[in-house]
């Protein structure tokens, strides 16, 4: 949305005469530059959702065979990097620290995988049949970052904290297997992975309704009871003195 420009003739400021006498100067415009912009979580939790819960139910052993992230990676690379990586950098924009640097980091991340399986799918790389260290490092970078962002979750919203927990988890349990070449963790993984998709999906569910309606539909958990109560508004807008619109931080 273009920024728009609101013009209001405002009282700036008042100025001592050489009487001892104060005077207004009136007649100044105000210019307000406002541009509004929607909460980039949303994208980036439904592309992290739809990307994650392919490659989870996957690992988990729900589908496919050892040849399935071949056709797997043109979706989490798109859906899962591009998509939420552009979350990360309009989160950026929305001053959203936390929203910036998950969505940032974990899309970067699903499009290294889309590259990384496109190499296999050319036959440029071959996979390791067993123990797969690389990879398994890959998501212990991930998980020690995650496990930061499910700390700092805790001051946004419990709907946050369960999918950056539950997320940091499945990491830390998919370098296990990966480092160890065990299946069983893997499935472990994959299960925990569904289970953070699933609070994914919930989660930007919810915000987009909230955004679509004007008020809470679904709670998420934040810590204002208010915003929990389903018909009212879930954030109170800044506002100004002459009832502009008014810009709210974050999401």
């Amino acid at each position: 949305m273009n920024a728009h420009v609101h013009d209001r003739t405002r009282t700036f400021a008042r100025e001592e005469r050489h009487d001892g006498h104060e005077r207004d100067w009136d007649g100044i415009p105000a210019r307000i530059f406002l541009q509004p912009i929607a909460a980039p979580s949303v994208l980036g939790l439904f592309g992290f959702m739809g990307a994650t819960l392919i490659v989870g139910a996957h690992m988990a052993g729900w589908y496919g065979n050892a040849q399935t992230p071949e056709f797997l990676f043109p979706f989490a690379a798109m859906f899962g990097g591009v998509a939420q990586f552009a979350a990360g950098m309009w989160s950026y924009k929305a001053r959203d620290a936390l929203a910036t640097a998950m969505h940032g980091m974990w899309g970067s991340f699903w499009m290294a995988y889309g590259i990384l399986y496109a190499l296999v799918a050319t036959g440029t790389l071959v996979l390791p049949t067993d123990k797969f260290v690389g990879l398994g490092f890959w998501f212990i970078a991930l998980g020690a970052i995650t496990s930061m962002g499910a700390l700092a979750s805790l001051a946004e919203s419990l709907g946050l904290f369960a999918v950056l927990s539950t997320l940091a988890t499945g990491s830390i349990l998919a370098a296990i297997a990966l480092i160890t070449g065990s299946s069983g963790w893997e499935t472990v993984a994959g299960w925990v992975f569904v289970f953070s998709a699933g609070f994914a999906w919930y989660t930007a569910s919810a915000m987009m309704l909230a955004s679509a309606a004007g008020r809470t539909i679904l709670p998420l958990g934040k810590y204002s009871r208010a915003a929990n109560v389903p018909g009212r508004p879930p954030v109170t807008a800044v506002e100004y003195e002459y009832g502009e619109p008014g810009v709210k931080q974050g999401q």
